[in-house]
């Protein structure tokens, strides 16, 4: 009998250690740590010391979509990047909402479980309603902010917007992000510009969190949130005012098919002290122009530190 559960033991743990043995350590060396929290455990990275730096990301990715600027900045800063519950390395229940604003709830657990403070916050995507919601609740921890390519306002009058929506709350849309694991695989391929940036085995990275169907309800609920939490957005632009004053770096991918040129124009008329680049890029800036935006960001960083 004791050998037996010996045995059984032996088997968990190797299933346990082999659970994740598509990551990449070489392009993600970093140690893992965990968040408990109601809906499961939330994962993070925490590297290097010094002022803070936060990393939040959208949809479909994870904190491994910053893994370069960690690898640059962690020298100097602190730098925090986490994965929402149902994305890369957290837990992924099937019965979490996965809505922006249980994300921003989570983000908010997270920052005070860490007692972060005078926050660089750094965000993409659905990250920015949900990090941006937590600058606006608390403008007096948040030093500064780095925006790629988001949005904060309503969203339901958008037609782009409209025409994912109904194809994420058909049939064939729950068919699509379920069973072919098609967020990933399709969409963020076709969200790049310049195909050359996303090699076989950086794209296994984002595809390989999610697995089966099971694992796949996280995309498909922040994918109806972008209409469904319209109204929650608008009402964080409501209370924008709060940091409308901070520093702004705005590091904006011009040939974005879905977070349009427009919504930069929208940013760069609200913010009092934005720097704006824009670049020769799709969506996901962070993979396209890596070194640049890294150069920029580290130069920026530099010089807000010295007014």
């Amino acid at each position: 009998m004791k050998h037996i559960l010996l045995t059984l033991a032996l088997i968990v743990m190797y299933k346990s250690s082999n659970a994740q043995n598509w990551l990449n350590t070489t392009e993600y060396p970093f140690h893992s740590n965990y968040l408990t929290t109601e809906h499961g455990k939330l994962h993070f990275i925490d590297e290097g010391k010094g002022e803070v730096i936060l990393f939040v990301h959208g949809t479909p990715t994870w904190s491994f979509l910053y893994r370069n600027y960690i690898k640059a900045l962690s020298g100097t800063y602190r730098c925090i990047a986490l994965d929402h519950i149902g994305f890369g390395l957290s837990d992924k229940p099937k019965n979490f909402a996965g809505t922006p604003q249980e994300h921003a709830k989570n983000l908010n657990l997270l920052i005070e479980h860490l007692n972060l403070k005078n926050i660089t916050l750094v965000v993409h995507d659905f990250g920015g309603p949900i990090g941006l919601a937590y600058a606006i609740a608390n403008p007096e921890n948040v030093k500064r902010i780095v925006m790629f390519n988001t949005w904060l306002w309503e969203t339901e009058n958008d037609k782009d917007a409209q025409k994912i929506n109904k194809i994420l709350h058909s049939w064939l849309g729950n068919y699509l992000y379920l069973n072919t694991n098609f967020s990933p695989s399709v969409l963020l391929k076709k969200a790049f510009y310049n195909k050359k940036h996303l090699s076989k085995n950086i794209h296994k990275q984002y595809k390989k969190p999610f697995p089966n169907k099971g694992s796949r309800y996280g995309l498909l609920n922040i994918g109806k949130s972008l209409i469904g939490s319209s109204d929650w957005y608008g009402q964080l632009w409501k209370q924008a005012d709060a940091i409308k004053d901070k520093p702004v770096l705005i590091l904006w991918g011009e040939k974005d098919d879905f977070i349009k040129k427009d919504n930069l124009e929208k940013w760069k008329s609200f913010f009092s002290k934005d720097s704006t680049y824009a670049f020769e890029a799709g969506h996901f800036v962070q993979e396209e122009k890596t070194e640049e935006t890294i150069e920029t960001i580290n130069n920026w960083l530099k010089n807000s530190s010295i007014r």
